[in-house]
């Protein structure tokens, strides 16, 4: 009897999917998991509970394909509004059903001015649309209007046997996509019914017995789609690009640099799960990230590998915040994602650079203040009778680096500028058992 308990249990799962807010790319990952979840726990349906403005045309393509390809009966619970993106989404599900006072629908494509894109945007998103409600019986004409206003439906026939025209559909008239409501797409045959709850929904698919699993996103799907959030990941990529510049200026490689990395990998990683990168990314950024380190490390000054460096990382960038198959919203996006990316950086390094070399945290890090005979000189090595001495570096001081002085080696420390290899010096100061320089004009 316990085997047969559980067997049937096992036959009434439900689950119960959220999908609100903006389609990003990181959502397609989430719903194939819990499809392949579903299918493996012989699930009876999987109910995907749709509140959503639309977003990314690839990301909702991705999900349509996904769930026409489910052994699991799909249903649409529209709670609220399925624009957009989010249309295409629900014509894919076997079932839709709408709460009262929801909407459906208005899934055109516009350029970068608001304007409607191009026809060969308008003529993909139509056919996606029109092939996917055939594929669950339902109206190609409505679905094609929905993208494109130029379209015009004479008339339609109800589920009544009622004729519509546009004195009764605005949409049906040229020059209105259409968006209907819970009445219109009940009575077009684009919704099934209008269900007031989730639990009446149940109570009306013979499932209000079932067992109900409630799925959420993994810590790790949550960090992907924060990391891909349009609004997120140009913040990371300014962050990385920073830390970098700000490396440029420090002595050596440390935590400013760690810490762009790290903020790069971020970026870059999170945009490679989700199909936003690839290896052709990855190289152009890569090779942009070995032009900037050589400039810090090996190559005195700022020159042609950093910029060049800069401008490669840009572009890899850019790449990633399109994805593979970008629509003018994407690209949008990406324009607009960048440019204040770049300007949030900008800002930011000219602030850091003008105010942390003044705080007391960055002295005691790389002390610049020369120390008076007077005041006495801790752990000194004879250095003071340096003071006054001239010389030349043996290295870039950035403000860190090796000097020579006297025919001897010494490690020295700029007053936070830096200094070119073979400049003249002039010793003005100590510290411990370091020298402080300044350039010299002869």
């Amino acid at each position: 009897y316990l085997i047969i308990s559980l067997a049937r249990a096992q036959e009434y799962q439900i689950y119960h999917v959220p999908i609100h807010g903006t389609i990003d790319m990181g959502l397609p990952y989430f719903i194939q998991r819990v499809v392949n979840e579903a299918e493996e726990h012989n699930a009876k349906a999987i109910i995907f509970d749709i509140d959503t403005f639309g977003g990314r045309v690839d990301a909702a393509t991705q999900i349509k394909d996904i769930i026409l390809d489910s052994d699991v009966i799909t249903v649409a619970f529209i709670n609220k509004r399925a624009i957009s993106a989010g249309a295409l989404i629900s014509l894919s599900c076997d079932s839709i059903f709408m709460t009262p006072g929801a909407s459906i629908g208005a899934a055109t494509a516009v350029d970068l001015k608001g304007n409607k894109a191009s026809e060969k945007v308008i003529s993909y998103m139509r056919e996606e649309m029109a092939s996917t409600a055939e594929a669950n019986n339902r109206s190609r004409e409505i679905a094609t209007s929905m993208v494109d206003e130029d379209l015009s439906i004479p008339y339609l026939l109800n589920l009544e046997g009622d004729t519509l025209t546009s004195k009764d559909v605005e949409g049906f008239s040229e020059g209105k996509l259409i968006t209907l409501s819970t009445h219109l797409a009940v009575q077009l045959g684009i919704s099934d019914k209008e269900i007031e709850t989730y639990d009446d929904l149940l109570i009306h698919l013979n499932f209000a017995d079932a067992e109900t699993i409630e799925v959420t996103e993994t810590w790790s799907e949550v960090l992907v789609r924060f990391l891909t959030n349009p609004m997120v990941a140009p913040l990371f990529m300014s962050l990385g690009m920073l830390g970098l510049f700000m490396e440029i200026k420090s002595p050596g490689f440390g935590v400013p640099g760690i810490f762009g990395l790290i903020c790069l990998g971020l970026f870059f990683g999170s945009h490679l799960l989700v199909g936003l990168a690839d290896m052709t990314e990855f190289i152009i950024l890569f090779f942009g990230i070995i032009l900037i380190i050589m400039e810090i490390l090996v190559i005195p000054g700022f020159g042609v590998a950093g910029i060049s460096g800069i401008i490669l990382c840009f572009y890899a960038f850019f790449k990633m915040l399109i994805g593979t198959y970008p629509s003018p919203e994407d690209y949008q996006a990406a324009y607009m994602g960048l440019s204040m990316g770049i300007l949030t950086a900008v800002i930011a390094a000219v602030i850091l650079y003008k105010t942390i070399p003044k705080t007391e945290l960055y002295k005691r890090l790389i002390p610049f203040t020369p120390q008076k005979s007077e005041e006495g000189f801790t752990i000194s090595r004879g250095y003071e009778t340096l003071i006054g001495e001239k010389g030349k570096t043996t290295t870039d001081l950035r403000p860190s680096g090796k000097v020579e002085i006297q025919g001897k080696t010494y490690q020295a420390f700029s007053h936070g500028d830096y200094i070119d290899k073979n400049e003249a010096i002039l010793v003005d100061g100590i510290d411990e058992n370091q020298l402080l320089v300044k350039k010299h004009n002869n």
